[in-house]
């Protein structure tokens, strides 16, 4: 069926319900960034294939909502669709809710399907309509009718982590998560994100493209704890051990029911991530507390053993990262290189480590023009071939048992210009600043996405996308609740988070940089004036010099640079053979 085809189907089942506006949301029942196959609905109903963006329909109009991130894909993939691209404002918020209210009537129907949209996703629309006479249906799935050969749940198994591996046992987590309810007098908690939930369980699956998460929901109770997840997915060993630590396990399909007949006085629902369909089921008598999942915080500060673990995975993908490298320089004159090669290359070389998993999302590798495009995945009509000349963009990572890593670098193929040296320059001071910044303790994220901008900002130039996010252990490679961007987000950066530091500049049809490390925050020591912090840099990969003009640099950006390309070398040159460590030698040689 054509895309617009099936917005005509959508359309035939709104007016049979009556429903006058149907609402859309990259999601599914746990709130997932990455989703399912079952659940990409955007995907399927307009070819945007995005990771982020709502579409709005009605009988006049098919809008996708999304950030700047994807106005450039979007315009290519919804052509002839029948929807059209509108940018938000403001990345995440609920603008199409605000065009909504600005275009139905008094009387009118909104509907989307409770199953795909958070609590707060819900609120926000029935805010904005409900005061102007707007009805909000949130329990109409108009998708299941018309979508044929709807993929199934995936029912690969699911696998527990031994506390070796992840610092803390179960037992211990869900200890902790039930003091916080105590502090905050809950007596319930329903977990439906699938990272916390992998996190608290130390458990682990492959229901999600390169997330290593497992579909379930969790119900903490006083006297006991549920998981809710689909059958034959765990052994029996691994059911012994769940029992062992507290919590037993019940039918994926039976959470929703659960759910209805709980008994209690206050449950904790995260309203970021809950679907509007589980929150709508607790029983009026029970009072719903909405913050933010005692688990999400405890997740992001790594303990010691996760934090030994992940350096390990970063010297491991360090290797590869070297010998892909040096394969791109050694073959890019032959023409048989492409973007969808060399990322084939790239994940063949993580894949040889022990312990590799997955990639941990799919590699960005743009070549020119496409490196401008901070999420462009290749494919077969977009796939350029390299040539010996201008920059290659590669933003990839790795899902090793013992860690997730991301990565971005940028390489010079040959026959650079002057402009592509001094954007390159620019953006490497940014993560040279942010990966120095000093700053008291409770400092929040965007006052260091402020110190990483600062030296592009005063160039005039800028970037849409955020400076730095999350890193899971082992789990996602986007992981909540400390992100580095300019929203007023009241999250203080922690010891212990591991997060991004991800400035870049893009120039819209010509190239694209970007240099992505990952960092640890940690205490520095504590005086007069209170508590400081700084930040240690655990990706390991050298930053490539022939793109440097130096002349831009302060000394101690050169300092910072010649420093930490000399560690990578110390770290790496034993893993490598003979032609390898001369070659990285060479790389990061002091400029």
């Amino acid at each position: 069926m054509k895309y617009i085809d099936k917005l005509a189907s959508i359309r035939k089942e709104m007016k049979e319900k009556g429903v006058d506006a149907y609402i859309i949301p990259s999601s599914d029942p746990h709130i997932s960034e990455y989703l399912p196959e079952r659940y990409k609905c955007i995907a399927w109903t307009s070819g945007f294939t995005g990771s982020a963006g709502t579409l709005a329909i009605t009988q006049d109009f098919a809008g996708l909502w999304t950030d700047s991130r994807y106005f450039v894909q979007a315009n290519e993939q919804l052509a002839g669709t029948g929807f059209e691209l509108v940018k938000l404002q403001v990345q995440g918020k609920a603008e199409y809710a605000t065009w909504l209210s600005k275009t139905l009537k008094k009387g009118d129907t909104v509907a989307f399907d409770g199953n795909l949209a958070s609590v707060a996703v819900a609120q926000a629309v029935a805010s904005e309509l409900n005061p102007l006479g707007i009805h909000v249906n949130g329990h109409l799935d108009l998708l299941e009718p018309i979508w044929d050969g709807r993929p199934e749940l995936p029912t690969e198994k699911a696998f527990l982590l031994d506390e070796s591996t992840t610092g803390q046992s179960t037992k211990d987590k869900i200890a902790s998560i039930k003091s916080k309810l105590k502090d905050k007098r809950a007596d319930l908690h329903f977990v439906s994100s699938l990272d916390d939930l992998a996190w608290i369980l130390n458990i682990r699956g492959n229901d999600v493209h390169c997330n290593p998460v497992v579909l379930a929901f969790l119900l903490i109770e006083e006297d006991k704890n549920t998981l809710f997840i689909g059958s034959g997915k765990l052994s029996p060993a691994d059911i012994s051990s769940l029992k062992d630590s507290g919590v037993e396990v019940a039918d994926y399909q039976e959470a929703f029911e659960t759910v209805k007949q709980l008994k209690g006085e206050r449950i904790l629902l995260d309203p970021k991530r809950t679907c509007f369909a589980i929150y709508d089921s607790v029983p009026e008598n029970i009072e719903i507390l909405e913050d933010m999942n005692p688990s999400t915080t405890l997740k992001a500060i790594k303990n010691k053993v996760e934090v030994d673990h992940t350096r390990n995975a970063m010297i491991k993908d360090g290797v590869a990262l070297t010998k892909f490298f040096k394969w791109v320089e050694d073959n890019v004159a032959s023409g048989e290189l492409s973007e969808i090669s060399i990322a084939e290359k790239l994940q063949g070389l993580r894949a040889a480590s022990t312990g590799f998993v997955d990639i941990s999302f799919d590699t960005i590798a743009g070549y020119k023009a496409h490196g401008a495009l901070p999420h462009y995945k290749a494919t077969e009509s977009s796939n350029s071939v390299l040539k010996p000349e201008g920059l290659l963009l590669v933003d990839s990572g790795g899902q090793y048992l013992d860690g997730t890593t991301d990565i971005t670098r940028v390489i010079s193929l040959g026959q650079i210009q002057p402009e592509e040296k001094t954007d390159y320059t620019i953006v490497l001071k940014g993560t040279i600043e942010g990966s120095q910044a000093v700053f008291p303790v409770g400092t929040k994220g965007y006052s260091i996405d402020a110190i990483t901008r600062r030296p592009i900002w005063e160039t005039l130039r800028n970037y849409g996308h955020g400076t730095g996010h999350g890193v899971g252990f082992f789990l996602n490679v986007h992981e909540g609740p400390q992100v580095f961007n300019m929203a007023a987000i009241d999250i203080p950066v922690e010891e212990g988070m591991i997060t991004s530091i991800e400035p870049g500049l893009y120039r819209e049809g010509h190239y694209g940089i970007r240099i992505e490390n990952l960092v640890l925050s940690k205490k520095v020591e504590s005086n007069q004036f209170g508590d400081f912090m700084d930040f240690e840099t655990l990706t390991v990969c050298y930053i490539d010099t022939a793109l440097v003009d130096k002349s831009l640099l302060d000394q101690k950006h050169i300092d910072w640079l010649n420093q930490y390309n000399g560690w990578v070398y110390e770290q790496l040159s034993p893993k490598l053979d003979d032609a390898e460590k001369a070659w990285l030698k060479a790389k990061t040689k002091a400029i």
